[in-house]
């Protein structure tokens, strides 16, 4: 185990320091796109205006063939591309696989500044972190970067959730992780091929009906019990859980029920796959501007959190006041970039 009085020093000489805290930013959709593909280079700058975070895909969905090429294309945007306030990231390539080292090297030292995070798939264990953490602070020397460019790992194996608190934990560059739910399906041999959200085979019963009637059934959430683990496991760590993929683009419904199940257990964001994700991840992640009204009609009863008041016929007390708080903060956030989202909000 690292000295804890050491955790918070450069792990290369010449590197720059690492962050005390992890930047929140709006972070409601993580829009991933193959920038081997011309025509998605060319749109980056026009997509990237519609979203929080512009992903470089260079894993899978990339053919091998394609890898290369995809690269070059990140890397173009990354130098010619103009994206704004978005902030850029790449999900570069496994640990294991005969591209990750290409990836690190020619992304950190070519458009070091511009890269944000990089996302790192099917983490296992912290020893991944350590990797990664190290060989990054030694190419950010390399190649003069003052500010550290930050790690998010994907949860996507049966050990890495096993991990997954010492993998949130494992270095000051990690700034959150992802929900990976087809992987992970496969690691743990569950037997659904979906990309995300439910399984109408996976459901309870209710007590038996008549005779003749049909019993009731809800389907249950196959993701619940991983997502709320990293979700304590990233809150505890201080940096941020992001709900993964929804991979049934023409299921409208079934994705925004995902993404808000995940939002209301705390996740700040989604992947999108496709533009119509982009609107589903922006609707969803936003908090509604009655219960932001609600939430600052509290703060303003009770300033400083404390005591116990009724308002509007419901008991509030400071932990209430810190329900409120958290509503509010994110909303003045997601003001200051959205003016829709301002003129909901009240927002000066």
């Amino acid at each position: 185990m690292r000295n804890p009085r050491s955790f918070l020093e450069p792990l290369a000489i010449g590197a720059p320091e690492p962050l005390r805290e992890i930047p929140v930013s709006p972070s409601r959709m993580i829009h991933f796109l193959d920038f081997s593909n011309e025509k998605m280079v060319a749109k980056a700058a026009d997509v990237a205006a519609k979203t929080d975070i512009l992903l470089g895909n260079l894993e899978d969905a990339i053919p091998v063939d394609r890898k290369e090429v995809a690269r070059e294309g990140l890397i173009r945007v990354g130098r010619e591309m103009d994206v704004g306030s978005t902030a850029l990231w790449a999900r570069v390539n496994s640990l294991e696989s005969p591209w990750v080292l290409d990836d690190l090297t020619r992304l950190v030292g070519e458009i070091g500044d511009r890269l944000d995070v990089v996302m790192v798939p099917k983490v296992e264990g912290p020893w991944d972190i350590h990797y990664v953490d190290r060989l990054l602070a030694q190419l950010e020397a390399r190649a003069g970067l003052d500010t550290p460019i930050l790690v998010h790992a994907i949860l996507e194996t049966a050990q890495g959730v096993a991990n997954v608190e010492e993998i949130a934990t494992a270095s000051p560059r990690m700034q959150g992780m992802s929900l990976g739910p087809a992987d992970l399906a496969a690691s743990r041999r569950m037997k659904t091929t979906r990309v995300g959200g439910g399984h109408p085979g996976y459901r309870v019963l209710g007590d038996p009906a008549g005779e003749g009637e049909a019993r009731e059934a809800a389907q249950q959430d196959l993701w619940h019990y991983t997502l709320g683990r990293m979700v304590d496991a990233c809150a505890a760590a201080g940096i941020l859980p992001f709900y993964g993929p929804f991979g049934d683009i023409r299921d409208v419904e079934g994705c925004e029920a995902q993404f808000r199940a995940a939002y209301l257990m705390g996740c700040v964001g989604a992947w999108s796959l496709h533009p119509v994700q982009i609107d589903i991840a922006r609707k969803v992640f936003s908090p509604d501007p009655d219960e932001v009204a609600f939430a600052r009609k509290v703060i303003e009863a009770i300033p400083d959190g404390r005591g116990v008041h009724m308002i509007d016929g419901k008991m509030q007390d400071d932990a209430t006041w810190k329900q409120c708080r958290v509503m509010v903060d994110l909303a003045e956030m997601l003001a200051a970039k959205d003016p829709e989202l301002a003129r909901l909000y009240g927002s000066a």
